[in-house]
């Protein structure tokens, strides 16, 4: 399942510089061709970072990738009584 989720990832990435670029940079296509290309570049970027966004995830469960530097509940709470003080 990861790596069906990596190729989906690196799909959807190559999608939305391909047709983002051919929004930009492109002078003869016509205003639905162009609306087209930024419709699915933008569906490129969507699900390009909810796809890595998942990878990411997989990886901290999974012990492969260091975790993020959230704090627990017990933590944050002590924190937000200093920061009132």
């Amino acid at each position: 399942m990861k790596k069906l989720i990596a190729i989906i990832n690196v799909v959807a990435w190559a999608g939305f510089w391909a047709f983002g670029y051919i929004a930009i940079t492109s002078d003869d296509l016509s205003e639905s061709q162009l609306v087209v290309a930024a419709i699915l570049a933008f569906a490129g970027l969507v699900t390009g970072v909810l796809a890595y966004m998942k990878l990411v995830r997989g990886s901290e469960a999974s012990g492969y990738a260091k975790g993020s530097n959230q704090l627990n509940t017990e933590a944050r709470n002590r924190a937000q009584e200093e920061w009132e003080k």
